[in-house]
């Protein structure tokens, strides 16, 4: 059954078992996480981060920017979380959907590329633990967004 409201819970870690209908806030992990509001049970992992998703309050409402759109589950559900209502958005053609995990790859890749320090800038040299991370980090993006 499709959730048309969640309840925001604080946390500082996520719970190994999610509750349905709770949208679970880490600040500490900059991380929400919550069931999959279509009902078919998958977890949603959103990271909040320039490039990921924006989480605002107003008071006890919060809303979660941009739409979550699980691709990669057999729902493949997609809405946007506003004033702890769900909205309902229509669903996206495979096309549509490749161009939005190509533009949230490249977004990704772009915030991580800005904070990681480059040879030659202050910071640690390119072969120490920065050059390691942004090679893990591409690697990790090519398994979630391929």
């Amino acid at each position: 059954m499709k959730l048309l409201r969640i309840e925001p819970r604080v946390v500082e870690y996520i719970p190994d078992q999610l509750a349905a209908g709770v949208l679970y806030i880490s600040d500490r992990f900059r991380v929400c996480s919550h069931l999959c509001c279509c009902g078919c049970r998958e977890e949603v992992v959103t990271p909040l981060s320039e490039a990921e998703w924006k989480l605002t309050r107003q008071g006890a409402l919060v809303s979660l920017w941009p739409s979550v759109g699980n691709w990669d589950y057999a729902c493949q559900s997609h809405y946007i979380i506003e004033r702890n209502q769900v909205r309902w958005a229509p669903q996206l053609s495979c096309r549509d959907i490749a161009r939005v995990k190509q533009r949230d790859r490249l977004d990704l890749q772009r915030m991580i590329a800005n904070q990681l320090p480059v040879s030659g800038q202050a910071g640690p040299p390119a072969q120490s633990h920065w050059s390691r991370a942004k090679a893990y980090i591409r690697v990790f993006l090519d398994r979630i967004f391929k």
